[in-house]
């Protein structure tokens, strides 16, 4: 049974940081791309980073570039989503996600605020 477990997340002040973790169990952790996803209230889910199976890739969406940086360890199944210089329209529910040729995976999503 596959799993993607996240942790973190909560409320933080306009510029401040957190750190997302996604733990994957059931699957070949190596072979998927891993991504964070968010959906905003009233809005599409969007996709915020990547980071290929490799682990050097990545790409990341124009309103995060710079301030999101997206890692993961492959010895520990787990893929982190760093985020610095927070702000108010970062706030979201934040989704990991692990795809492969002819599947995909969600984690259960965190709330992220970020709020004065």
């Amino acid at each position: 049974q596959v799993q993607l477990v996240q942790s973190g997340g909560g409320l933080v002040q306009p510029g401040g940081s957190l750190r997302l973790s996604c733990a994957a169990s059931g699957l070949a952790f190596g072979d998927y791309t891993m991504s964070w996803y968010r959906q905003a209230p009233g809005k599409e889910r969007e996709l915020v980073a990547s980071a290929y199976p490799g682990g050097l890739t990545t790409n990341y969406a124009d309103s995060v570039k710079g301030r999101f940086g997206i890692s993961r360890d492959n010895a520990k199944n787990t893929v982190y989503l760093q985020m610095n210089s927070l702000k108010p329209e970062d706030t979201a529910v934040y989704y990991c996600k692990a795809v492969a040729t002819r599947e995909a995976y969600w984690g259960q999503g965190t709330q992220v605020t970020v709020s004065s």
